[in-house]
């Protein structure tokens, strides 16, 4: 079912992510670029709606047979359950009332959860605030894949599955990583979710849940959409640690395509991220770029030399501090 990879670890490298550099030059040259730091208003609405439009599908589908429960699923659920979990991620960056207002982005954070069906949003920001900063981090990272990931799934057929599994992995990830204290605010998270999965259920039954998680888990998983897990990050090209993505998903993933731009600028909303291409567009035009994130999931599974090992690892020195 294919043969191993020749890869048996992470590329580790000894230098800093280039982001933070580069974000310094492209700012000196194009100051202009910081009147793009400020919250993204329409954000709100945007997931209000979905929210409201995934209310409606748990409704329509409660009587459904079975097998469109599951066609529905996938075909539907599991593209909007994928674009909320990167709405909770543009979220995690205070883009939905800004950083003075973080408290307030917390808490809309835990509504927009709701619709995915288990808790997500809080633990997502305290990891994903490290992944900025310690991009590539040995054991802070944890969008790193852990040792046994590179190790057993080395075959086109093991790295099929490990796709298929992605939302296994990136759940588990963590706790084997950087475990952390659970924090209030998770608990709050946890028990809102509980709630929310209680209600549906009594008013609209098993299908109604089912078809919830079922596409949280199948979106998460071999999807299209997923391809980001993979482009933004997998080494692809000797040297490159982060790629972006300039296709047509990016309307329904809030520009998260546009990831050198988003490690550049993470105080920039996801809107806003095709403008600091096209204002610095010296810096963005001549790096590695990908247009499809199915061909991204093709090559990842077919190609001997790419596995869960094909990332960049830094092992870090002085304080650390997470959130």
């Amino acid at each position: 079912m294919g043969n191993a990879v020749a890869r048996e670890d992470f590329e580790w490298v000894y230098t800093d992510q280039p982001h933070a550099d580069r974000r310094k030059e492209i700012l000196a040259k194009h100051p202009e670029i910081k009147a793009l730091m400020k919250p993204d208003h329409n954000l709100i609405w945007v997931v209000v709606l979905m929210v409201l439009a995934q209310l409606t599908a748990f409704y329509l589908v409660k009587d459904l047979d079975w097998k469109w429960v599951v066609f529905w699923a996938y075909v539907f659920g599991s593209c909007i359950s994928h674009s909320m979990t990167l709405a909770i991620h543009e979220i995690s960056h205070n883009s939905a009332f800004g950083n003075s207002k973080a408290m307030w982005n917390r808490w809309f954070g835990i509504f927009a959860n709701l619709p995915l069906g288990l808790p997500y949003s809080i633990s997502f920001k305290r990891y994903h605030m490290d992944h900025h900063r310690y991009l590539g981090g040995d054991g802070i990272d944890v969008d790193i894949p852990t040792n046994f990931e590179g190790w057993f799934f080395c075959t086109r057929f093991r790295k099929f599955i490990w796709i298929v599994l992605q939302p296994f992995f990136y759940a588990i990830r963590p706790l084997c990583i950087n475990p952390k204290p659970i924090t209030r605010l998770e608990i709050i998270n946890l028990l809102a979710q509980l709630s929310f999965d209680v209600v549906i259920y009594y008013l609209w039954g098993a299908k109604s849940i089912f078809y919830m998680l079922a596409g949280s888990v199948l979106g998460l998983g071999l999807h299209p959409i997923s391809g980001h897990f993979i482009a933004e990050h997998y080494m692809f090209l000797k040297g490159h640690e982060t790629y972006s993505y300039y296709g047509p998903l990016n309307l329904l993933t809030f520009n998260v395509g546009y990831h050198n731009e988003h490690h550049d600028f993470p105080n920039i909303p996801g809107k806003s991220l095709p403008l600091v291409k096209k204002i610095a567009a010296e810096y963005y035009d001549n790096l590695p770029q990908y247009n499809s994130w199915i061909r991204v999931l093709y090559d990842f599974v077919m190609d001997d030399t790419i596995s869960p090992y094909s990332r960049m690892k830094r092992q870090l020195k002085g304080e650390v501090k997470q959130d």
